[in-house]
């Protein structure tokens, strides 16, 4: 089994959200100031590399970098959602860095949500497993819908239950 599989392993063994209808907020570019500002107050400014999570953890990733002064940016293009509410089994790792570039490395993971938190594990699992120690960052976390009740991201900007529409999402 390679660490793909593992990951996905570890990702499908988790229980079941519950399930509720979530608030419909959309956010601004304002809104998401403010959370990448708060976000920012809780974070280092010596990561050795920077770990953006696409597609949502782009725009903030950007900001954040800025912010920080980080240059040396890497992506894990991962998929898991396939439409509004729909899922993969697993996510879908299309590309990641080779270990080379995160071993002995600290790494900042940064994403725009942690919902049910399965591509934040599988992408900080596979950080971990490539020798790296990850730093997971996300502008929201929703407890409630996550599949990993005794684990959170290490920091957040706030903590919600809302269906997030952000200004950079399709369905505006």
């Amino acid at each position: 089994m390679d660490d793909a599989e593992r990951v996905g392993v570890l990702v499908s063994n988790v229980g079941q959200a519950r399930q509720e209808q979530p608030l419909k907020r959309i956010l601004g570019w304002d809104d998401i100031t403010r959370e990448v500002d708060t976000l920012i107050r809780e974070l280092r400014d010596d990561y050795d590399v920077m770990l953006v999570i696409t597609r949502g953890g782009m725009i903030p990733a950007c900001i954040i970098s800025e912010k920080l002064d980080i240059r040396n940016i890497l992506v894990a293009a991962v998929q898991l959602y396939t439409g509004i509410g729909t899922t993969l089994d697993d996510p879908n790792f299309l590309q990641f860095p080779h270990d080379t570039l995160l071993a002995g490395k600290s790494v900042l993971i940064v994403d725009d949500v942690w919902d049910s938190g399965r591509t934040a594990v599988a992408v900080r699992e596979r950080v971990r497993i490539a020798g790296g120690n990850p730093v997971l960052a996300v502008l929201h976390y929703k407890p409630r819908a996550s599949r990993f009740p005794d684990d959170r991201p290490d920091h957040y900007a706030e903590v919600t239950e809302d269906w997030l529409v952000y200004p950079w999402d399709e369905e505006r």
